[in-house]
């Protein structure tokens, strides 16, 4: 797993951010505007998130949109899933343990 994923989104502006562009592409005024915060803070923020290959920008005329790139996304996706399998394989042989620890109160005749 690449942290730069993971450090990139760790700042809250930047999460919502992401956020915002999850419904689509926007300017930098637009997310300026719905995130109350200056462009150049805002353009700080998305230079980081493109280094980061989470956005990418394209030109229209003198505006620049940004939109979210899908390749982090599954990356983390895939970290997140060979996580979920461990914990899944814990939690089967816990309810493995569980049915054992049942049979044996049964047969000594405790409920």
């Amino acid at each position: 797993m690449d942290t730069t994923t993971l450090s990139a989104l760790a700042e809250p502006n930047r999460l919502q951010i992401v956020e915002l562009l999850r419904d689509g592409p926007l300017t930098v005024g637009e997310i300026t505007d719905r995130l109350k915060i200056r462009q150049p803070q805002a353009s700080k923020h998305l230079r980081i998130l493109s280094v980061a290959g989470i956005v990418e920008a394209h030109a229209d005329a003198n505006r620049r949109i940004y939109r979210l790139r899908p390749e982090p996304f599954m990356n983390l996706d895939a970290w997140i899933a060979s996580y979920l399998q461990i914990w899944e394989d814990r939690f089967d042989r816990l309810d493995d343990y569980v049915k054992v620890m049942q049979k044996q109160m049964e047969d000594k005749g405790e409920k």
